[in-house]
């Protein structure tokens, strides 16, 4: 956890939030900072859980979006959200990737919508995505979350702290009751590698560069604007391994870098145009495929690597200033090594 927040801490220093250069459309639910013409990024408020920032893309006639959040509550406050910026229809759907906290929110926008996502990413979503792991342990995490606040308001004394506790646990009663709306919906157009949508005045290019945080992130770029949305491909920090391809995801950041970009909007967090963060990031990964390489050559198991790798010396680029690393991450690197693993 300790490891964690000194990334999060690192990615506040290296990020800059568009708002902060440009116009802020606050909504109920989002913030929605304007990055180019008729292109904002939905970052959620804090009123309900979204859990992912998405990507509005208005064109001529309609809209497109990028990622539609966790639940369909969420899903269906970005809808709202949307319609105080633009009274033009969203007509399309673009996954970057399959994870839960990203397209389980698809729902809310109808059964004429047009989902569009990599062709790993349809057969994750189409092949039982309610018992995926890891949404198993999301939904365990967010129990726990209710229980603990549960537990800790029966014992307060104190008016003040209860009011807050109540809040709190009324937040996250609201999320878990959402949770059990999801159908998620898989895409009906499947990307192998690239697919350009050319309509309404806009180009968006839709790029499988290799992969990294899943088998089948896209990059959602606009090159007229220089601007590319990676989901969880590319944070301002290291991202979730547990799906990942650590060995091969320096690589495919480094296809990431060969687009001609000024703005990266990740799918957690600010955005940033300092582009040296995917340089640090690819170090990052680089050494702990390494290093749990080296340690797992030496008979640690994966528990055991995890408390020993020493990635220190990152702590002036991403924070890390303790040893050791996620534990997922590194049972990820080890079956993939054994080929337990896909």
């Amino acid at each position: 956890m300790r490891v964690l927040i000194g990334l999060v801490a690192a990615a506040a220093l290296l990020s800059a939030a568009p708002s902060q250069a440009q116009e802020l459309v606050p909504t109920d639910t989002h913030d929605m900072q304007v990055v180019a013409d008729g292109v904002w990024f939905a970052v959620g408020n804090g009123a309900l859980y979204t859990m992912s920032n998405a990507l509005v893309i208005e064109r001529d006639e309609d809209v497109v979006i990028v990622d539609s959040h966790v639940t369909p509550a969420a899903g269906a406050a970005l809808l709202d959200s949307i319609e105080v910026v633009t009274d033009k229809p969203v007509t399309t759907v673009i996954n970057s990737h399959f994870h839960y906290d990203h397209a389980y929110g698809t729902q809310a926008f109808g059964d004429d919508i047009e989902v569009i996502g990599h062709e790993y990413t349809r057969a994750r979503l189409a092949n039982d995505p309610l018992n995926d792991p890891t949404y198993l342990r999301s939904l365990g995490r967010f129990d726990n979350t209710v229980a603990d606040l549960e537990a800790r308001l029966a014992a307060a004394d104190d008016a003040s702290e209860r009011a807050n506790l109540e809040t709190e646990l009324s937040f996250w009663r609201a999320h878990v009751r959402a949770q059990q709306e999801t159908d998620p919906v898989a895409p009906s157009v499947a990307v192998s590698e690239r697919m350009t949508l050319y309509r309404g005045g806009r180009e968006i290019q839709l790029i499988w560069l290799g992969r990294a945080h899943t088998g089948g992130d896209l990059a959602v770029y606009l090159p007229a604007e220089k601007i590319v949305f990676t989901g969880d491909m590319m944070l301002g920090r290291p991202s979730y391994m547990g799906d990942g391809y650590v060995g091969e995801w320096s690589a495919t950041l480094g296809r990431l870098k060969q687009l001609d970009i000024e703005l990266v909007l990740p799918g957690h967090g600010d955005g940033f145009t300092d582009l040296r963060v995917i340089d640090y990031v690819q170090a990052y990964y680089n050494d702990l495929h390494a290093e749990a390489l080296r340690l797992k050559n030496q008979g640690f198991s994966a528990q055991e690597a995890a408390a020993r790798v020493d990635l220190r010396h990152h702590q002036d680029s991403l924070g890390i200033s303790e040893l050791g690393a996620d534990l997922l991450a590194v049972q990820r690197i080890y079956e993939l090594a054994d080929g337990v693993a896909e």
